[in-house]
């Protein structure tokens, strides 16, 4: 854990010029139908077993810290467990986040080998919870917290924050968080392609405050740039294109991010030089001044981009990364 608590001080310490973030898309398939995403409306093949090994070494090459397993449903993956396994080799800190239906099924295969386990929860009432997600979820989150303790797991619970869920964050936090010794991740809805929602000035400050209560992490950078009007092209604070790889079920490099997803290029087998070709360099020096980037506020790119440039997203977001992670590691045991 200390190791793990290094390199996540390591990604908010140090200015960085290269990709320290892989969101590697094992599937855009999942078993739930959130009201606030799209992704598994698309058609998707699974990722290749060896495809994926490959990636892993040459994200390595690129010196690539992190790697999130995502979907989709990333537990839909039968194999996730060898490419954490494989991760983990490499010395990279892993993260999967699951709306759980199958972590019971996989929990132990997965025992060990994910640093960052996020389960999904955006409230303390079932009937809300299973409305959210689409699908009948909110047991299978309970269940899951009480055997990821039993196997000396601690998943972070993850809460995707709306105008109309605002005020379950009290008895998550209450009833489910701290009786656990969980720590309570607080998600700012975003908007893109026509979902999500805009959150209120307002909320914005009673996010803001929960930030600050022990057992909560809430990057209080997201909160500066939803009041500033998100990413602005004139003077962007995005660095999609060079501080995070994306890379999809068919093996492609998605750019400047999946949200955007302007072009995408086949791997073929060389992850390493695509990225450094001349194309590829082109797009990511277009990262957040493109037409589409104006406003964008998708907290999946702007984590990793607070954390490689010193500015005042820098210095808001440190605080909180910092509290992140020594609470993680308190809460781990050490």
């Amino acid at each position: 854990m200390l190791r793990y608590s290094v390199q996540v001080l390591y990604l908010g310490m140090k200015w960085i010029k290269h990709p320290v973030l892989l969101n590697y898309y094992l599937t855009y398939r999942c078993n739930a139908k959130c009201e606030f995403c799209d992704i598994w409306e698309r058609p998707s093949p699974y990722a290749d077993k060896n495809t994926v090994f490959n990636n892993l070494e040459q994200a390595k090459k690129l010196r690539v810290k992190v790697v999130d397993f995502t979907g989709g449903e990333p537990l839909l993956h039968q194999e996730l467990p060898l490419f954490l396994q494989k991760a983990k080799e490499l010395g990279m800190v892993t993260t999967v986040t699951t709306n759980t239906l199958l972590y019971p099924k996989y929990a132990e295969k997965l025992q060990g080998k994910i640093d960052m386990l996020h389960f999904s929860l955006d409230s303390s009432i079932k009937e809300k919870h299973d409305a959210s997600r689409g699908v009948k979820c909110f047991d299978s989150v309970m269940q899951s917290i009480e055997i990821a303790l039993k196997l000396g797991q601690k998943p972070d619970i993850l809460f995707t924050v709306f105008e109309h869920n605002l005020c379950e964050i009290e008895q998550v936090y209450e009833n489910i968080t701290q009786p656990n010794d969980l720590i309570l991740i607080l998600n700012p809805v975003f908007e893109y392609n026509q979902v999500g929602e805009h959150l209120s000035y307002q909320t914005l400050n009673t996010l803001s405050e929960w930030g600050r209560k022990k057992g909560v992490y809430l990057n209080q950078a997201f909160i500066t740039l939803r009041k500033n009007g998100g990413n602005h092209i004139d003077n962007p604070v995005c660095k999609a294109g060079s501080s995070t790889l994306v890379i999809s079920p068919s093996n492609e490099l998605v750019l400047p991010c999946y949200h955007l997803g302007k072009k995408s290029f086949v791997i073929e087998n060389n992850l390493y030089n695509l990225y450094h070709s001349k194309e590829v360099q082109e797009i990511v020096k277009m990262e957040g001044r493109l037409p589409e980037c104006e406003g964008c506020t998708v907290n999946c790119y702007f984590q990793p981009s607070f954390a490689v440039s010193i500015n005042k997203y820098f210095w808001q977001a440190f605080p909180s990364t910092l509290k992140y992670t020594l609470e993680k590691w308190v809460y781990a045991g050490a």
